[in-house]
């Protein structure tokens, strides 16, 4: 298991060297078209290549005239089979955080929790992906509340890490009569404000820890972007006289992401290339959001 994991992770990486390649024989094949449009002269830098890359223009269609990319790759099998998460904490956890943590196995579907204890993090990547798992989640505390939460894709990524506020858990909410109970059938997904390319990619990883629903399932997870914070809410409906007679009921837990980093690899590599990380000046910038309007 452990040369056939070294096996598709080089074979991941040579196709990833591939890409810087294609990419910078499409801007060659860009320029080209763009001077043709135009009647301009072809640049100077291109004329030796030219008849060469007008042959290969001329067999491509729209379908692979642009450059394949990766990040294709890694949910490539994704619809395949549904998703198989490991679920897991930092080290000592407290109370809350175990708590968290149980609620959690219970929205995403099919996840199994497993006890820290001493492993380190390259040993519970080897375990997920010697169990076939799709992902695995870390879930990190900072004296006793939940701070931090850590997705990565198997078996090659990508990692994103996430910041965690304002968690409120089903056991902390006082009025247990008008939360709805717990459903663990597949849910619905709806993702409100996500229209960027960050914030597809952000979609991208997050949809991908949920399998497909039913049609008639009547539980609803919502990830609605703000200003940069994705607020989590789970929902149940019932419909008690028709269509127009639906009540809906707040199951939790609800909590805010803010997603700081992605890298393309998984969470044990830290030579992993990093994709995107927010930076201290992205904070100064306030009408700027990254992830949608």
């Amino acid at each position: 298991m452990h040369r056939r994991n070294i096996r598709l992770r080089r074979e991941y990486l040579y196709r990833k060297s591939l890409e810087g390649k294609e990419r910078l024989l499409y801007e060659k094949k860009r320029k080209i078209k763009q001077a043709l449009e135009e009647g301009k002269p072809i640049p100077t830098e291109l004329r030796n290549e030219e008849a060469a890359l007008r042959k290969e223009m001329d067999l491509e269609d729209e379908n692979n005239a642009g450059p394949q990319s990766t990040i294709d790759d890694e949910y490539a099998h994704a619809a395949e089979k549904d998703p198989k998460i490991l679920l897991t904490t930092s080290r000592s956890p407290s109370a809350p955080l175990t708590q968290f943590v149980k609620e959690l196995k219970i929205v995403f579907p099919n996840a199994q929790r497993m006890n820290r204890g001493g492993q380190v993090i390259s040993e519970i990547i080897d375990t997920g992906k010697s169990h076939d798992f799709t992902d695995v989640i870390l879930v990190h505390e900072h004296r006793g509340v939940p701070d931090g939460i850590i997705i990565s894709h198997l078996p090659n990524g990508p990692t994103a890490y996430f910041g965690l506020l304002n968690v409120v858990t089903r056991h902390d909410i006082k009025d247990k009569k008008s939360m709805g109970t717990m459903s663990e059938a597949y849910p619905h997904l709806i993702f409100d404000n996500f229209p960027t390319k960050l914030g597809g990619r952000t979609v991208n990883i997050l949809k991908h820890l949920f399998p497909v629903p039913k049609p008639d399932t009547k539980r609803i997870i919502t990830f609605a972007n703000r200003s940069d914070y994705i607020s989590f809410r789970h929902h149940v409906y019932e419909k008690h006289g028709g269509p127009k007679s639906v009540e809906l009921k707040e199951v939790g837990p609800r909590f805010e992401l803010r997603l700081y980093q992605i890298k393309l690899g998984t969470m044990d590599q830290d030579e992993a290339q990093t994709e995107w990380v927010i930076r201290p000046y992205m904070n100064t910038s306030k009408k700027r959001n990254l992830l949608g309007d």
